[in-house]
């Protein structure tokens, strides 16, 4: 994700008065070299961090992540760039707004901010991330912002966008959009009033289609993910990215528009097969309701079943089919990063992880997809054959704590097959300033992180 941030240091501040600006983080626990590298890579030097000191005990690497992360906080504090508006009873709250024209002419992103409840809870705010369906942007936006005042969810956050453009830029996955929800994460980790494991995607039609998308995208960063009549072909949302989330899709039978209908029925039984494959994970609520139009479903369950799902930032499984969105990949999944890629543009790199005691067992291919069905109109594809063959390039950095290994014994990683390493691995504070570049996470700053090559 480090590509994002380099245009962002040119912008100019839109829509941010000082008031609106994050209360700055207490700055005498940061290390001054971490906080100036932080500030170059979020104005975009790729170069990794290699001046770390190695740890030896628990309460070390206890100390070194609060350092590194009490200077990422500085660091953004300190970056040119719109900053979220403070948070304030929803019903209360002013707009604020992203500059986002870096990545989409003209496109500024007018957003609500703001809580519903009396009391944050203890861990953080739960927040809602809600998007709007298509139609004249203004009207969708205050529609929107009428109907999550009423779910039934608090206490909770919401972040409530209006979308920058209409016409062909009238999509929630593009490159410009993908910009704001990191910068929206991003700002609110640091920000100390959200729960980092509690975060939502959902929306409306287009929305629908967004949020789907987005939850196989950005899994990792996810408790659930709910689009309401919707439906998007698999092949742009699949679904073995969503292990370790609750995934919600309820559409109207007699939604026929786009065949979303169609693309909902198949997204409920490639969930179903993959839940009986993995059980325990895959959770999911998808239904076809019956006799329901696009405009009569009920929107109200999506986010009281949300909420019942915490995150687990440190899963021992997960199956990542690293696809591009509007032509940008991902740099890392839960605990994986990509050095090297192991396709060549005609196939998607595909990583599935699986922890067992202290052997870290890595399956890395190159998979190509075929539609074997496809809708009764609109000539969608709606089921696929795909075909893994195992990959014979790339590098990737498996990152690891205290919650996926025994960080106290030998470790052993398994690479197609073949052993790539079986040793002690080092605890570096290179290894949480890297991983919080990478990820910008509270939840994943790792110790320790090995190389491996596949071959």
């Amino acid at each position: 994700m480090k590509k994002i941030f380099f245009l962002l240091g040119l912008l100019p501040l839109f829509g941010c008065s000082k008031a609106e600006t994050p209360t700055p983080p207490d700055a005498k626990n940061t290390d001054p070299a971490y906080v100036a590298y932080f500030a170059s890579y979020l104005g975009g030097d790729e170069a990794a961090y290699t001046g770390g000191k190695t740890l030896t005990t628990a309460e070390a690497v206890d100390e070194a992540r609060d350092t590194v992360w009490a200077s990422w906080k500085v660091a953004n504090r300190d970056f040119a760039e719109d900053k979220l508006i403070a948070l304030n009873p929803l019903n209360q709250t002013h707009s604020g707004r992203f500059d986002l024209t870096a990545y989409e002419p003209n496109a500024i992103m007018p957003y609500y901010y703001g809580t519903k409840g009396a009391a944050k809870p203890d861990a953080g705010w739960p927040l809602f991330v809600y998007m709007h369906g298509s139609g004249p942007k203004a009207s969708e936006w205050s529609t929107g912002f009428s109907i999550c005042s009423r779910f039934a969810d608090a206490p909770s956050a919401y972040f409530i966008p209006q979308i920058p453009n209409e016409g062909s830029y009238y999509r929630w996955w593009q490159k410009a959009k993908q910009q704001a929800w990191e910068r929206l994460l991003r700002q609110a980790y640091i920000s100390g009033e959200i729960d980092p494991n509690r975060v939502y995607f959902f929306g409306i039609s287009e929305g629908a289609y967004g949020s789907q998308r987005l939850a196989s995208f950005y899994a990792d960063y996810l408790a659930a993910a709910g689009p309401i009549a919707g439906g998007e072909p698999l092949e742009n949302a699949p679904a073995e990215n969503c292990a370790n989330i609750a995934f919600s899709l309820r559409t109207g039978s007699e939604d026929l528009g786009f065949c979303r209908n169609e693309l909902t029925q198949a997204a409920l039984e490639e969930f179903d097969r993959l839940a009986a494959e993995h059980p325990g994970l895959y959770e999911h609520n998808i239904q076809v309701v019956p006799g329901k139009t696009h405009t009569s479903i009920d929107y109200n369950p999506t986010t009281p079943w949300m909420k019942g799902y915490t995150r687990n930032p440190w899963p021992k499984y997960f199956f990542w089919e690293d696809f591009a969105m509007d032509g940008r990949y991902r740099d890392g999944f839960y605990n994986l990063a990509v050095v090297e890629r192991s396709d060549d543009g005609s196939a998607r790199s595909c990583y599935e992880m699986t922890i067992d005691g202290n052997t870290v067992d890595l399956k890395v291919s190159t998979m190509t997809s075929e539609a074997t069905e496809r809708t009764s109109q609109w000539n969608l594809p709606l089921k696929y054959a795909k075909t893994y063959t195992p990959a014979t390039k790339g590098k990737v950095i498996v990152y690891l704590n205290d919650k996926l290994v025994d960080l106290s014994q030998p470790v052993k990683i398994v690479v197609n097959g073949r052993e790539a390493f079986n040793g002690m691995v080092e605890l570096n504070t290179a290894n949480m300033v890297n991983s919080c570049a990478t990820f910008f996470d509270p939840e994943r700053l790792f110790p320790a992180a090995v190389e491996v090559a596949v071959q």
